[in-house]
């Protein structure tokens, strides 16, 4: 009997990592809309944004819609803002 062959397929995510007020990192996927979660250090974050990620494409999977893929054309930028008061 023939072992099933396992598909596997690497996704790469950009996440975003901002320090929280009470200390920590709140950490989310722009790509994937309401990915976001926290850690108590980068390392944590780091790790549970990986297992959020993973669990959202785990869903997506599950109720047979696309993954969805970031454009590799995506730019991060930061732009200024002047206000006059």
């Amino acid at each position: 009997m023939e072992k099933e062959k396992i598909k596997q397929q690497i996704y790469n995510y950009t996440v975003i990592f901002e320090p929280a007020k009470e200390g920590g990192y709140t950490v989310y996927a722009p790509a994937l809309q309401g990915c976001i979660t926290q850690g108590d250090t980068f390392e944590e974050a780091e790790t549970m944004i990986k297992d959020a990620i993973q669990g959202y494409l785990k869903v997506v999977k599950d109720l047979k819609e696309e993954i969805p893929i970031e454009s590799e054309k995506t730019i991060i930028s930061r732009v200024p803002i002047k206000l006059s008061f």
